[in-house]
């Protein structure tokens, strides 16, 4: 049976593949072929934002979830960290937080500062507005009518409004707005959650905004679940197709005009290495044809370690194992399906901050995620009685790690080495987030709800805090830069500007592997803006 062809092959339906796909299906001459190794994204565990704490874990099962781990980290007194990571369409917009973030104007004036041409703020702002049907309305700094639903909290808790008064109390501004003018202060996130119809209180994951509404009526779109990309097919010099398992099949299919690889920070280098991409030395030791020398594939990871303070509450408002605590989510998500609203709607990272902690810093350089729950090795653990914590991250580490393989067997996962507090920086700057974040955290605002500090209610010195992070700190969840965007002469730049593979001719890397230096906040929100732009480099270049 010969093998179909389509003009485009996406491989990855997370927030840049299902971005890609609308976008590219669009024009109807155009055929575009979705591959996804996970499921269809529509279930409720995805569409019930309070659910992500049942997928997050990994354990016992692996919902929607690539759950990866580590190397085991130095920085880390060796401990192997976790990395979860949404295999559904959708992808990681599927189980994360949904807070809507896109960082500091600096950050992609410094990548155009980098030579990547095209990708300063004010090159991708409208990328993001088009992205946006946001409910504070269209404005300079906002769009509506795109098809990612942003919205403000359907019913914050009031703890989340006691801690932005203790921020306050500690003299953060507030901040209704982290993606206006400005990002430093305090407030309440805006999320990826739909606002202005049945859905109202729903995930709007990257599937439910730009695939669920539009795949049945677009015959030129096939989506094919279940399917785990195993290599790209050559022809001469150029990639023309992909090789994927479905269950005990093994299967192909072919691209006329390009690859789109979209499988984010670790897989799509994986693909790339399996594939004859990347360090020569790291292929010939495990046997692989090196086709394309390319010696930044899998380097220049970068990602947001985390680590948190958690308080017993004295207050039941929060979120908690307790009697009682089953009959009010019965009634939670009761009221989530009438309306939309109540605890089940939580992104549980309600409220945050974007501070400055380093001396003479001129912008943020530390991210607050305040949880309305005790948190701890991503909800893993579990403990009885109600409780609340707050994440402190440095937000542009200077820590460089890397993506490897395993072995040649396309089903193992990757070799996952952040190297995390590789560089002391990182851990200097990780204390002083969470001496000013105590500081909040014993606020008077909070005293209602304030019990014991668990954990570091002992730690008084920076050498007592360094050694609390390095024994408890752990990923958020961001990472990025492994098939880095680059300027010509940058000998580790993996794509040029138009996200095309230097050397290669057929394919694009489209996801969050591409960002050079990792944003000032959340990824989800610019990597869908990376698809946004980059469906109009594939568009321009087809033309």
């Amino acid at each position: 049976m010969s093998s179909p062809h389509f003009d485009y092959v996406i491989v990855g339906g997370g927030s840049a593949g299902a971005t890609l796909a609308n976008r590219l299906s669009a024009d109807p001459s155009v055929s575009v072929c979705l591959l996804e190794a996970g499921g269809d994204g529509r279930d409720v565990l995805i569409r019930a934002p309070m659910a992500a704490a049942v997928m997050l874990p990994g354990k016992p099962l692996k919902v929607n979830n690539w759950a990866f781990e580590t190397t085991p980290q130095v920085g880390l007194n060796g401990r192997r960290g976790y990395q979860p990571r949404g295999k559904a369409l959708g992808g990681s917009s599927a189980v994360n937080a949904m807070l809507y973030l896109r960082g500091q104007p600096q950050d992609y004036d410094a990548w155009r500062d980098l030579g990547c041409h095209g990708w300063g703020f004010g090159d991708v702002l409208p990328y993001f507005k088009r992205a946006e049907n946001n409910q504070r309305g269209n404005s300079q700094w906002h769009g509506t009518g795109g098809p990612l639903s942003v919205a403000f909290q359907q019913s914050p808790r009031a703890v989340s409004t006691a801690w932005l008064e203790a921020a306050a109390q500690c003299g953060i501004p507030l901040n209704d707005d982290f993606n206006g003018p400005a990002q430093e202060g305090a407030g309440l996130f805006q999320v990826t959650q739909f606002w202005d119809d049945q859905r109202n209180g729903e995930r709007c994951s990257a599937a439910a905004g730009y695939l669920h509404p539009i795949m049945a009526a677009r015959p030129n779109l096939s989506i094919i679940t279940g399917a785990h990309a195993t290599a790209l097919l050559w022809t001469d010099r150029r990639i023309t197709g992909v090789a994927y398992r479905r269950g005990q099949h093994a299967l192909k299919v072919h691209a006329k005009a390009e690859v789109l690889l979209c499988a984010g920070a670790f897989q799509s280098p994986q693909l790339l290495m399996l594939s004859g991409i990347g360090p020569g030395e790291h292929l010939q030791s495990l046997g692989i044809e090196v086709k394309q020398d390319l010696q930044g594939v899998g380097a220049n990871l970068q990602d947001h370690l985390d680590v948190t303070l958690a308080y017993h509450s004295l207050r039941s408002d929060v979120l908690g194992i307790a009697p009682g605590a089953a009959w009010q989510l019965l009634k939670a998500i009761q009221q989530w399906r009438t309306d939309g609203t109540g605890m089940v709607a939580t992104p549980f990272a309600e409220a945050g901050a974007f501070v400055k902690c380093a001396p003479q810093a001129e912008r943020p350089d530390i991210q607050f995620h305040f949880v309305v729950a005790r948190v701890e090795d991503h909800a893993r653990r579990l403990h009885w009685g109600y409780g609340y914590s707050c994440h402190v991250c440095v937000l542009r580490p200077h820590s460089r790690g890397t993506v490897r393989l395993q072995s040649r067997d396309p089903l193992d996962a990757p070799l996952i080495d952040p190297a995390y507090l590789s560089d002391d920086r990182d851990t200097a700057l990780m204390v002083e987030g969470a001496k000013k974040l105590r500081t909040i955290m014993q606020a008077p605002a909070l005293a209602s709800y304030r019990g014991k500090e668990i954990g570091t209610a002992d730690i008084q010195s920076d050498a007592q805090w360094a050694a609390h992070i390095r024994a408890h700190a752990d990923t958020i969840y961001h990472p990025v830069g492994t098939c880095k965007m680059g300027a010509s002469q940058d000998p580790m730049a993996v794509l040029d500007t138009q996200l095309r593979v230097n050397g290669v001719a057929g394919l694009r890397v489209i996801d969050a592997s591409v960002m050079p230096t990792l944003i000032s906040g959340n990824t989800n929100a610019p990597t869908i803006m990376l698809a946004e732009k980059a469906a109009d480099l594939v568009r321009i270049n087809a033309n």
